[in-house]
């Protein structure tokens, strides 16, 4: 059995829990929390529920901790400070800063001769690995990435930042058009704009000035500037009835030649009714290839770039050739 601690119980926590289920081969031995314990209830019975002073002691008896928190602060600092005490992983998804990331937790699980996965999840993840092979396969071609539908956590969260707003869900919905262009082979040059739109469902304070909410929503940098974006306010009732899930999705196209004019398409898809489970079940299943890496003497810092697909499978190596080659 693999001994699995959650550090942070939020959605992500969740899911990660979730996972644990249906891996027969996994247990959750205890969930770290930095709220007060006593106070959160989890959904597994006779699992201990722990404040995070319990990992800074380095002696707590699990194989992997699965770090849950978001990528802005709490995996920056948490993930190096745990990986010289655990073998760990998490889900860090700030691109530009994937290589000074993993430089930190490469430093410090190497010292403890710990192994640490960063960046697991479907993007970056399984959307990794799928660029990956293709380039890896056909040299000579283009990958493209399209997300959605789905709703985007933070976008949705800077909605509801601004001023008037009680709630909001943002979707991030791919261009059509655009799909199918790449998926005819025809390796169009797309801006920001003409891949992907946004729509956003707002509930508004009473009396707000909703003109005034709109306008923000749609010049906001870095969120929605750059692309066409709707916004459409609706009632509490209607928010809690049609956008309470947390689905997501998406796709990456490679577009290559194997010779001249010789073409092929590589397509892998995403459809999730849960961003956070899905995500979560990744988590779990490179948890494993950590503790079977490390107990194979492995240490330091690795991607999922790194970690052959035997290590991630409950399967023997026998059980794999006979039923999934």
């Amino acid at each position: 059995m693999v001994k699995i601690g959650i550090l942070g119980y939020g959605n992500l926590g969740r899911g990660v829990e979730a996972a644990i289920k249906k891996n027969s081969d996994m247990q959750l031995v205890a969930v770290y929390t930095r709220r007060d314990p006593a106070a959160l209830s989890i959904n597994t019975e006779g699992v201990a529920v722990k404040s995070t002073a319990a990992l800074d002691t380095g002696k707590e008896d699990i194989d992997v901790l699965v770090i849950c928190g978001g990528s802005a602060t709490d995996l920056p600092e948490m993930t190096p400070k745990y990986a010289a005490m655990y073998n760990v992983i998490d889900s860090f998804d700030t691109h530009a800063r994937v290589p000074e990331h993993f430089a930190n937790v490469d430093k410090a699980s190497k010292a403890a001769g710990k192994i640490g996965i960063i960046s697991c999840g479907w993007d970056p993840g399984m959307f990794s690995v799928s660029r990956v092979y293709a380039h890896a396969v056909l040299p000579d071609g283009k990958d493209y990435t399209f997300w959605g539908k789905g709703v985007s956590q933070g976008h949705s969260d800077a909605v509801r930042r601004i001023e008037g707003v009680v709630d909001a869900r943002q979707y991030t919905v791919p261009v059509p058009a655009a799909l199918e262009s790449v998926r005819n082979g025809e390796n169009p040059t797309l801006t920001t704009r003409e891949k992907h739109t946004r729509e956003c469902f707002v509930v508004a304070e009473e009396g707000a000035d909703l003109a005034k909410i709109e306008n923000e929503i749609k010049t906001m940098p870095n969120y929605f500037s750059d692309y066409d974006t709707t916004v459409t306010f609706i009632s509490a009732e209607e928010m809690k009835k049609n956008h309470s899930g947390l689905p997501h999705g998406g796709s990456v196209i490679y577009s290559g030649e194997s010779s001249d004019g010789v073409k092929h398409v590589i397509e892998y898809s995403l459809k999730l009714d849960s961003n956070p489970e899905f995500t979560g079940s990744v988590l779990v299943a490179y948890a494993r290839a950590a503790a079977r890496l490390n107990a194979e003497g492995a240490s330091g810092a690795k991607t999922v770039f790194d970690i052959a697909p035997a290590y991630l499978c409950a399967q023997s190596g026998e059980e794999l050739r006979a039923h999934l080659l």
